[in-house]
């Protein structure tokens, strides 16, 4: 399933939700008017944002942001999510920009005198304690009549945290030191599960390695990225091999031996899982369409 959530915490300021939970490609539009600063944060999966009628296009990593500010013209959202993508943005005007950080503006490029009235995009890393925001926004389960508040609280938090790069946190400055930490341990989890994909350590041993116990990595992987640690690879896994069939290069055996599967027939039915249909079936219909 493919949604679009939008909240308004208040006057030139809204938070959108993106979510595809979906097999294919959703293509998402939004007007945006001119003058307003957009963040968007890759939670996980991938986006893409299309320009200029499609002239031009940035993609939305996992673990990434991006901003985009252009006071010369509208920036529209064209909005591409591929399968099992989160994406959470935030769109505020430059007047409200403006008074949350009054007399520190200087220290933010794109509100200097000079760059005022330039367009500005970046991409950046997104931090362990930004992920811990972004997650509880995600899985917001509070009661509906302090929705609203609980989004403002969040909604500033996050720029916030983007904007505190320059400091290096330490257990004074920063609460989540601990948690941040955690998520540090659980990224590094999904690092080694893609990075050995084919013959994956078990939890326990996955805990062990990087210094968790099983409990937390559970939980942690859970809230961070949406699923269990091996729901969230047989996800990766499949969508992999349907690259590797897509490219052309390698037949149905080949593909299911390069994921893992010692037989092609464990292939298919995991194949057939989650597109509903067989690598064979998908390859012809690959071929037909060209």
């Amino acid at each position: 399933m493919g949604s679009l959530e939008e909240i308004k915490i208040e006057n030139e300021f809204i938070l959108l939700r993106f979510q595809n939970d979906s097999n294919e490609t959703i293509k998402i539009e939004r007007p945006v008017s001119q003058g307003l600063i957009q963040f968007h944060f890759g939670i996980k999966g991938k986006g893409k944002f299309i320009f200029n009628q499609g002239n031009y296009a940035l993609d939305l990593k996992e673990e990434k942001s991006l901003l985009f500010y252009n006071p010369q013209k509208e920036l529209p959202i064209h909005l591409e999510l591929a399968p099992n993508t989160w994406v959470i943005s935030i769109i505020v005007s430059i007047k409200k920009f403006h008074g949350l950080f009054s007399s520190e503006a200087e220290n933010i490029p794109f509100l200097s005198d000079e760059n005022k009235d330039k367009k500005y995009y970046k991409e950046n890393d997104i931090s362990p304690s930004m992920s811990i925001v972004l997650s509880q926004i995600f899985h917001y389960n509070l009661n509906s009549f302090i929705k609203n508040l609980y989004y403002k609280g969040k909604g500033y938090e996050l720029l916030s945290l983007y904007f505190n790069r320059s400091e290096d946190p330490n257990a004074e400055q920063c609460p989540f030191l601990i948690d941040e930490e955690n998520v540090l341990k659980i990224r590094k989890a999904k690092d080694i599960i893609l990075n050995n994909m084919a013959e994956p350590p078990g939890l326990q041993e996955l805990a062990d390695q990087v210094g968790l116990n099983l409990k937390k990595l559970k939980m942690g992987f859970k809230q961070i990225y949406g699923d269990t640690v091996y729901g969230f690879l047989f996800d990766y896994k499949m969508d992999y091999a349907r690259q590797l069939l897509d490219s052309g290069s390698y037949n149905v055996n080949e593909v299911g031996l390069k994921i893992g599967y010692s037989t092609g027939s464990h292939f298919i039915a995991a194949f057939k899982k989650k597109f509903g249909t067989t690598p064979k079936k998908y390859l012809m219909s690959i071929n037909s369409s060209i």
